[in-house]
């Protein structure tokens, strides 16, 4: 009754019955009276017995800390959050689509006619010079036949006045003037006998009259044959003789604007190309200006692109730009551009004023490849990253 019992947390028990390395010794004898006075006392058989009992039937494992999860799911939404807002932020490239493009010759006939010949296939590679039709025109060739014998003609009145005057001429002229001269005489003789008749009131005057005149009739025609004479032995003026040159001239000319005409006739390519269209059909009736073949240039391929005018504004001819062609896997060009549009045109593909801004023009560009692409055909599409490829 004196003694007080000092109280042991039952952790403090568990703790000490749990161990089974640990047995109670005299020492701890009295400790366990305290606890409890009625318990049976510890000793190595009982010991062994309390551990079976008092043992949890599942290890206890100690309570992991939750910071480190904590920590790594922070870092992972912080990623998150930033690869966002870089995604949204960044400055997003402008993809620009074209296309490749070359020269193209829409070959028409400067003769009308029927085609007689058609001589190439479409996509056929022409040489230059090779021939690509015939038309027929029998009425050209006519006129060609007429022109050149009027140029005939002009050459030989050139020569017949270069010849001068015939002496069988020169012999006619003189022949005249003895006629003309032998007409004076007998003029005279009438006029002199006629006065003299008139003076003795024989002849009336009307005779003398006629008379008179016949002999001033006379003398002017004797006059004339002179002339003519003097003409026939002094030849053909200078003038003359430049006017039968220049008639000459003139007939040539004809003939070689008719023979330019026939050599139409036959249509040629102009370079080597390949032939991209045919438009007409053997038998059928062509008329002068009308394309009847259109011929591509292979050799001079350029890519085309449309850009907006402020894209364009800081671009300069012989900037280089890196584009890829889909047709050709993806394949990555350098081009060079060497001609930028002078004058802009409306983009019907962007309605800027339905959004309340002012309209905007594009500007047709051309950019040449700096190297030969093998495969690169007309019509090939083309794009490019704006303005990260322009250098």
């Amino acid at each position: 009754m004196g003694e007080q019992s000092t109280p042991v947390s039952s952790s403090e028990a568990f703790s000490a019955s749990s161990t089974p390395s640990a047995s109670p010794t005299s020492s701890d004898a009295p400790l366990l009276d305290k606890i409890s006075p009625t318990a049976p006392k510890f000793d190595s058989s009982t010991t062994e017995r309390r551990e079976d009992v008092a043992a949890p039937s599942h290890p206890v494992k100690p309570k992991r800390s939750g910071v480190v999860p904590a920590v790594v799911l922070t870092v992972i939404v912080g990623a998150i959050v930033g690869l966002s807002a870089w995604y949204l932020t960044r400055p997003t490239p402008l993809m620009i689509q074209g296309e490749a493009d070359s020269t193209r010759i829409d070959i028409a006939a400067r003769v009308d006619g029927r085609l007689s010949k058609l001589l190439v296939q479409r996509g056929e590679t022409v040489a230059a010079g090779q021939k690509l039709l015939e038309i027929d025109n029998p009425e050209l060739l006519a006129k060609l036949d007429e022109a050149k014998a009027g140029k005939a003609l002009a050459e030989a009145e050139l020569a017949r006045i270069h010849a001068g005057t015939r002496a069988e001429t020169i012999a006619v002229r003189r022949a005249e003037i003895d006629r003309a001269a032998a007409d004076v005489t007998l003029a005279q003789h009438t006029y002199d006998r006629l006065s003299k008749l008139t003076a003795t009131q024989v002849a009336s005057q009307q005779h003398l009259d006629e008379a008179t005149d016949a002999l001033r009739v006379a003398e002017r025609s004797y006059e004339q044959a002179k002339l003519a004479y003097q003409e026939a032995v002094a030849g053909f003026t200078p003038e003359e003789v430049h006017m039968a040159e220049a008639k000459v001239v003139q007939a040539d000319a004809a003939i070689k604007t008719l023979q330019s005409l026939v050599d139409q006739m036959v249509v040629v390519a102009p370079t080597e190309t390949q032939v991209y269209d045919i438009n007409v059909e053997e038998g059928e009736v062509v008329e002068p200006g009308i394309p009847l073949i259109s011929l591509v240039d292979m050799n001079d391929i350029w890519l085309r692109f449309d850009l907006r005018e402020d894209l364009v504004k800081d671009m300069k001819l012989g900037d280089r730009i890196e584009v890829r062609i889909p047709a050709l896997g993806d394949r990555s060009v350098v081009a060079e551009v060497k001609l930028i549009a002078a004058k802009g045109e409306y983009a019907g593909w962007r309605a800027t004023r339905a959004t309340g801004d002012f309209d905007l023009r594009t500007f047709a560009i051309r950019a040449y490849p700096i190297e030969a692409i093998p495969g690169l055909r007309p019509g090939m599409s083309a794009y490019a990253d704006w303005p990260a490829t322009v250098k």
